[in-house]
Parts: structure tokens; C-alpha cells; sequence
């Protein structure tokens, strides 16, 4: 299988836990405002989480709250909807909105949904294998 390339950073080393940053468009769906934010990926994260600033900017549509658990503990988090182009793959998925963060951190569901993960051994996004069962 051909492996997909994406031009990254090196690895930040953050508490033993590596951080890759990539290139991703965040996108409202109905209007087609977009921004391209270097971001980080945290597998860690279900979701990807946008900014405030960036929601309101890109006029994200919230659909609802969810809990989410956070740096600071617990906290119900606007939820919405927009398009995740990475590595020229697009998808539609729900995202979080924060208020305490300033960066765009993508989540494990994006990249499910985009159908990459992380290669930890080069520190880079990988085309994933896709089971169908």
C-alpha cells in the first residue's frame, strides 16, 4: 500500500507523548468560508476542537452542547458542524468550540473519518487501513 505523505513538523515532544502538526482547512459546509490553520494532531481527542474566534469567524453552525473533558475539568462545549480537508481528503464532522484554546487541534474521529492515522514511527499521517466487516 502506497503510503500518503503530508509535510509536517518534526514531532514535539510534550510529557513522552509526541505532537504532530499539519496543515488542515477548517470550512463552514453552507457558506464555503474557510481557514487553513496548522494544527496539531491529538489523537487523544474525539473530537476536533476549533476556537471561538475561528467559529465565529468561519460562521460555524452549532447544532447542539455536549460535555467535554477538559484541562480544566469538566465543561459543556458548543458543538457544530464543518468540513476537515487534510492531505486533499474531505470530510464532514462534528467539532467542539472552545473558549480557553487558541489553536485548532484535531481529533481521532477526523481522522477516522478522513481515513488516516498517525505512524508513530515516522511522526506523520498515514493512509489507514479501512476494515469492512
Amino acid at each position: 500500500m502506497e503510503q500518503a505523505t503530508e509535510p509536517s513538523t518534526p514531532p514535539i515532544s510534550a510529557n513522552k507523548m509526541s505532537l504532530i502538526r499539519i496543515s488542515a482547512v477548517i470550512r463552514n459546509p453552507f457558506t464555503g468560508k474557510a481557514t487553513t490553520a496548522k494544527a496539531p494532531v491529538d489523537t487523544s481527542t474525539i473530537l476536533t476542537v476549533v476556537p471561538r474566534r475561528v467559529a465565529d469567524e468561519l460562521q460555524l453552525p452549532v447544532i447542539g452542547k455536549r460535555r467535554a473533558a477538559t484541562a480544566k475539568g469538566t465543561a459543556e462545549l458548543d458543538e457544530c458542524i464543518g468540513v476537515v480537508e487534510v492531505m486533499g481528503r474531505k470530510a464532514y464532522t462534528h467539532m467542539h468550540i472552545s473558549n480557553d484554546i487558541d489553536i485548532a487541534l484535531i481529533g481521532a474521529t477526523t481522522l477516522e473519518t478522513l481515513g488516516l492515522e498517525v505512524d508513530p514511527t515516522t511522526g506523520k499521517l498515514k493512509e489507514a487501513t479501512t476494515y469492512l466487516l
